[in-house]
């Protein structure tokens, strides 16, 4: 089989329990589920009207906060706009942008799939909990790159594995049914190289920013 993102061959790993089937990447490091494992839209949108996210839980909220402060002072002085890429039901960081008095404007599949985007740069893309749930992540970066204005930051929220196989299966971040791909900051190295990106800043746990 080939890396969904680099095409490197990849070794397969098998879940004895659930009899789900991973690949993982010698030369990228990403871990992705095979697409027949995939589960449908359906059971997509489902999973996510479970979760209960909102200004009501303030440890979301400073989750947020603390985000946007990790690059904050990397962004241009003079930045007025930002794209927040599947915001989900609720856009807590959209709103908690426009507090820092940018003008913000939402996608999400599912509940704002009107492409506000389009004809638009920003100079600043989040996608906070989104790339785990990508098939093609490359895809979705170059549509990022496209509406960047030069110098602009993207900046990624997903949660890294730590390249260790056994923990992977202990890994409680994977047991999401609608997590399919599984990152390290070298995986995001790779792919910012391919679509001619590169790393301004990453803090090794869960957040990475990219330029160009």
């Amino acid at each position: 089989m080939k890396c969904k993102i680099c095409h490197t061959n990849t070794k397969i790993l098998r879940d004895n329990l659930t009899k789900e089937i991973y690949e993982i990447c010698s030369h990228c490091e990403a871990i992705s589920l095979q697409d027949k494992f995939i589960v449908t839209k359906k059971r997509e949108k489902a999973q996510y009207e479970n979760h209960n996210n909102n200004f009501e839980s303030r440890g979301y909220v400073e989750m947020f906060e603390k985000f946007l402060d990790y690059f904050w002072q990397n962004l241009d002085k003079n930045a007025t706009n930002a794209l927040d890429f599947g915001s989900g039901p609720g856009p807590v960081l959209a709103q908690i942008m426009k507090n820092r008095a940018l003008h913000v404007d939402t996608y999400d599949k599912f509940y704002q799939p009107k492409e506000l985007y389009k004809d638009k740069k920003y100079d600043l893309i989040t996608s906070t909990e989104v790339f785990e749930h990508l098939q093609n992540p490359f895809d979705t970066l170059c549509l990022f790159k496209k509406h960047l204005k030069k110098g602009g930051l993207i900046a990624i929220m997903t949660l890294f594995h730590d390249n260790n196989e056994e923990n992977f299966w202990k890994w409680w971040y994977r047991r999401d049914p609608t997590h399919i791909l599984f990152y390290t900051p070298k995986t995001f190295e790779v792919i910012a190289d391919m679509c001619g990106l590169k790393m301004l800043k990453c803090d090794d746990r869960r957040i990475v920013v990219l330029t160009f």
